[in-house]
């Protein structure tokens, strides 16, 4: 069979390992192609820069236009990362009639529905496994395995870097300054960790899911997101103490005709299988109508991982040139979701509160939650001389009934404070 030609945009940890095992496999993967696949142009910054995949000089060019421009191409792979020049370039290759194998979630997450409406208009495949969750196979289950049934709730860890800092709290007891140091000494975490620690790598991860799941777009900035800097290690004991662990999760749900999304820290009940995922690893957790509960586990990052499911796409590509045939479409980038509102979403809270010790003070606390419709779940009490510490989880209500109720208790003579607050998943009630 005539070689299935590539072009590779980047060649850093995942272009490079993308590269190595392209190579060192190539008969078998030819064999599952059905047509040999070779790397024929790689686009770098920096060509003479030491790698751990040695590049051939007759492909290697500065010049990612190079790549985008050269007729023999067909598929096109783009490692680079970033929202610009990489939209532009693949866009400039869709329009050129090549195929496209991404892992840029922040792209996607931003101007999937650009893409995915031009690689319909031009007859490509686009495909993205490796965009969320490294290596596991997510994205292909939710575009194909599970298109006869009706999802309805996603619910994930999905970013490495923070469980890990979480993992090593719970265990460990470290602070979340001491955790983070420790997540950058091993690698785990970059320079600048703000876009783990803050829930906005979480959320372009989320905004993908959500669309293939649900079938209607939803973009980043569609989701609220808190990150976990304000995790304290008296948080994870105190849930541990209740039975329950903290992650950062990634969440989607249908709510009627609407898609209720968030990211953040959440306490979860010991005997939920997100509770058990540790250290760097992702895991994603699926509701269906009909086939009910899934569990997707397993290296959400690294240069291999992520390389494998870039392979996997270009051998399906590889395979639809030799047949002449199309990847299914991605559902739901070409409407744009109708998301429910941050303040009419229902949640569940635990809550710590520092009062007097004194008469009335249970009475007038449970008063504030009355009073906006809030109902408490439980309510635990612990004294010491002149102040006292509730400790509450109330049932399911909206996210502004509860921050109504938090006001009015910071407002109240007997709360000193509103010592802490955190969301509760993976309930029966939620």
């Amino acid at each position: 069979m005539e070689t299935i030609r590539v072009g590779l945009l980047g060649c850093g940890v995942v272009g490079g390992a993308t590269l190595r095992i392209l190579r060192d496999h190539a008969d078998e993967l030819a064999a599952r192609a059905g047509a040999p696949i070779e790397v024929v142009r790689v686009a770098v910054r920096d060509p003479e820069r030491r790698r751990e995949v040695e590049l051939d000089p007759g492909t290697t060019t500065r010049n990612a236009a190079d790549v985008v421009e050269d007729g023999s191409i067909q598929i096109v792979v783009e490692a680079m990362g970033g929202l610009e020049p990489a939209r532009d370039l693949i866009l400039r290759s869709i329009r050129s009639g090549k195929h496209v194998v991404t892992a840029n979630k922040e792209l996607l997450a931003t101007a999937g529905g650009e893409v995915l409406q031009a690689a319909g208009t031009s007859g490509v495949d686009v495909l993205f496994e490796a965009a969320v969750g490294g290596g596991i196979p997510i994205i292909r289950p939710l575009r194909e395995s599970l298109a006869g049934d009706r999802v309805r709730k996603v619910m994930g860890i999905v970013n490495g870097t923070t469980n890990f800092i979480l993992t090593r709290m719970a265990e460990t007891g470290e602070s979340f300054a001491g955790a983070l140091a420790e997540a950058e000494r091993l690698g785990y975490a970059e320079a600048d960790p703000s876009a783990d620690v803050e829930g906005f790598d979480a959320a372009a991860k989320l905004a993908i899911l959500a669309t293939l799941a649900f079938g209607s777009g939803v973009v980043a900035t569609d989701i609220p997101t808190e990150g976990i800097t304000r995790v304290t290690s008296e948080d994870i004991a105190a849930a541990h103490d209740l039975g329950y662990v903290v992650k950062l999760v990634a969440v989607a749900e249908t709510a009627g005709q609407q898609v209720s999304v968030r990211v953040h820290p959440a306490m979860l009940p010991r005997t939920h299988p997100l509770a058990a995922v540790r250290d760097v690893f992702n895991a994603i957790f699926v509701e269906a109508e009909n086939v009910g509960e899934l569990m997707f586990l397993g290296r959400g990052a690294g240069g291999a991982p992520t390389a494998s499911a870039v392979v996997s796409d270009i051998v399906e590509i590889a395979r639809n040139i030799v047949s002449g045939g199309r990847s299914p479409a991605s559902a739901g980038y070409s409407r744009r979701a109708a998301i429910v509102p941050q303040e009419e979403t229902l949640v569940r809270y635990y809550v710590v509160l520092s009062v007097l010790d004194q008469p009335g003070v249970l009475a007038a606390v449970a008063g504030a939650f009355a009073d906006h419709g809030v109902s408490i779940s439980s309510v635990r009490q612990e004294g010491s001389d002149d102040q006292a510490t509730l400790v509450l989880i109330t049932h399911l209500a909206s996210e502004g009934r509860h921050r109504a109720t938090f006001d009015q208790l910071e407002g109240l003579d007997t709360v000193k404070e509103i010592a802490s607050k955190m969301r509760v998943e993976g309930t029966t009630e939620a």
